[in-house]
């Protein structure tokens, strides 16, 4: 002992070092300039906005304000001053901000948001404009969007502004009938036509609402239009007087212009066209049909932008939305998966589109009716059990929400679900308790209602099913241990079922596709008759409904068990599967081509993680989506 002081530490000694933190530090330290702010000490800045002056602390400015920080750290003759005035500031805006820097909370609303976002986009507090532009997106509907655009615009809310055109687009037809949607500007409604967002409406209306919104819009050369155009050749020197309005009118011929350019006038028929322009006003008209007609002859000569074709029957327009190959459920090294994913063959890339809601569960049935994606019955497990259900669930993409629908008459999986005249039709598969069934059911979107049709001439399941010429065909599949290679078709108008041309190989577990007025059968297993082992079927066979004849036309280079085959572009792709129960996890992320024009396979990228017991889709997906992840590969 020296003195009063211990000695704690000897030589050689660990000193033990422990550090100790407080989780009230940071607010005891806000709380406490917060309180020399009220109390005025130590304040030694005066901001003036308005007229009004603000007492501050240079340091707490700077610490929370890029703007503040230079201004009170560099060489600026403002470093040196004790008053700043804050020109472009509202008082209301600036008292906000101290509050918020001094005790970290902001109360907004709409009455003072915009003051806010100004005072805050000035002095650049990151944090509160992203607040703001937050806030401005909780608020948005149909009365304040046009506002809430002009507000991202001004103050570059890329991500705000993003969300408000596609709102707009997605309740376009609502949006168009409210006395907002003729306050945009020229220039938003351009950018509304040019975004790449889905619409809920077709292309034609899309034309119709932007020909309304030309007429209303209080376009100071409107007047001139009527009248210069209602002028004959005889009135040479009338119109001679509106020369000096020429370029004037030239500049709203060009706005118009590029409005209609933004119309995908190929997806819309010729006397639709007539029927909607020959109702406008006559100024507007003929301004309308020489753009048009100057679009279709530059189309129509120039081999790098020919006429874009109709749109596909499952939307109602086609702006925004890209053709899919859609991976739904499965199996992976992880177990059972409720997962959707989606890619672009233009791209290659997988990204996680949404999942299934309900528990795990697999060998449910699956169809696109409408561009909505339908997820019906299926199985799943409970204490080691398998629970076979009768509930789907109906996906819209444009919306990117789920749905429940009526429940199945009978709970069914290992069945096929397919789209006849605009109905879902479930066919066979294995029953609680009863195994494989022959019962079939219809169900009608516009009832949600289910209701019994024509059973099969016998009972099966893991057979494959296709729509062609709306007919339904039924390929193999299993009557209790029996591979079949029966192939039944449906007539709906007549509720009955005929037996058609066998397959050339009996097939279970297999695909059956409908492709340019024919159908094609791939993939599956059947049994070797010899030592009743199952065995892969490596060809594809082509059925033409003209001779009620199958023929042989290509054979699969990497044979699969439950594998997922789909149509996509006159080709079809095998997606993941495996070569044996020895060796499951064998080429289970392998996916080849076949193209049907020239008849070539390509091996093309692998899906990211090994799947098998899956199904794959067409289905319609927004080209820009706020989750575009990619999906990782397993490693």
């Amino acid at each position: 002992m020296r003195g009063k002081e211990w000695i704690l530490v000897e030589k050689g000694r660990p000193l033990n070092t422990v550090t100790f933190e407080s989780p009230s530090h940071n607010a005891t330290i806000l709380s406490g300039l917060n309180v020399l702010r009220s109390r005025g000490h130590l304040l030694d800045i005066t901001l003036i906005a308005q007229g009004e002056t603000f007492q501050a602390h240079k340091v707490v400015l700077a610490s929370c304000s890029d703007y503040f920080r230079a201004m009170f750290t560099d060489a600026m003759k403002e470093s040196r001053q004790s008053e700043i005035c804050l020109n472009g500031v509202s008082a209301a805006g600036m008292r906000l901000l101290l509050e918020y820097a001094y005790t970290s909370r902001l109360a907004l609303n709409l009455a003072n948001v915009q003051d806010v976002l100004s005072a805050a986009s000035h002095i650049q507090l990151d944090a509160v404009v992203e607040a703001c532009s937050n806030y401005l997106q909780s608020q948005l509907d149909l009365d304040n969007c046009v506002d809430i655009a002009t507000i991202s615009e001004t103050y570059s809310l890329k991500q705000l502004r993003t969300i408000v055109y596609r709102f707009m687009c997605c309740h376009l037809v609502e949006f168009s009938k409210s006395p907002e949607f003729s306050r945009l500007h020229p220039q938003q409604l351009e950018h509304l036509l040019a975004c790449d967002f889905p619409v809920d409406c077709p292309e034609i209306e899309v034309l119709e609402i932007t020909l309304r919104w030309l007429e209303c819009a209080p376009l100071d050369a409107c007047r001139y239009f009527r009248i210069f155009y209602s002028l004959t050749l005889c009135h040479v020197q009338i119109k001679l007087r509106f020369m000096s309005c020429m370029n004037f009118i030239r500049s709203k011929v060009m706005c118009i212009n590029r409005l209609v350019r933004k119309i995908h006038i190929g997806e819309v028929s010729w006397w639709e066209l007539d029927t909607v322009i020959e109702s406008r006003e006559p100024w507007l008209a003929r301004v309308v049909y020489a753009e048009v007609v100057r679009q279709i002859r530059q189309r129509r000569t120039s081999a790098s932008s020919p006429l874009p074709l109709s749109p596909p029957s499952p939307l109602v327009n086609s702006r925004g939305m890209t053709l899919a190959i859609v991976k739904v459920g499965g199996f992976g090294l992880g177990g059972i998966t409720n997962e959707i994913t989606y890619m672009q063959p233009s791209s290659s890339k997988w990204r996680h589109l949404t999942s299934i809601p309900h528990v795990e569960q697999c060998n449910f049935g699956t169809a696109v009716l409408h561009n909505d994606l339908y997820v019906v019955g299926g199985c799943f497990n409970q204490s080691l059990q398998e629970n076979i259900h009768p509930f789907g669930f109906r996906y819209s993409p444009r919306r990117d929400s789920w749905s429940t629908m009526a429940p199945m008459q009978r709970e069914r999986c290992r069945f096929s679900l397919n789209v006849v005249s605009d109905g879902l039709f479930a066919v066979g598969g294995v029953s609680e308790g009863d195994g494989p069934v022959a019962e079939c059911e219809r169900y009608d979107p516009g009832t949600d209602s289910w209701e019994r049709v024509c059973p099969l001439p016998g009972p099966s399941t893991q057979h494959a099913a296709a729509t062609l010429d709306n007919y339904l065909y039924v390929s193999g599949g299993l009557d209790r241990d029996i591979v079949l290679n029966s192939v039944k078709r449906y007539d709906s108008e007549q509720d009955r079922w005929d037996m058609m041309s066998p397959l050339l190989t009996p097939r279970a577990d297999h695909t059956l596709l409908s492709l340019q007025g024919r159908l094609y059968v791939c993939g599956g297993w059947l049994e070797d008759e010899m030592t009743a082992n199952r065995v892969l079927v490596d060809s594809i066979d082509c059925y033409d409904p003209k001779d009620d004849q199958w023929t042989r036309v290509a054979t699969v280079p990497t044979p699969r068990y439950h594998t997922a085959i789909v149509a996509y572009n006159n080709k079809i792709y095998f997606i993941g599967g495996y070569h044996s129960d020895a060796m499951f996890d064998t080429a289970a992320s392998v996916t080849e081509c076949y193209d049907l024009v020239s008849g070539v396979w390509t091996s093309e990228d692998k899906y990211p993680q090994d799947i098998w017991e899956h199904t794959c889709v067409t289905l319609y997906i927004p080209t820009c989506r706020d989750d575009m992840e990619v999906l990782a590969s397993q490693t």
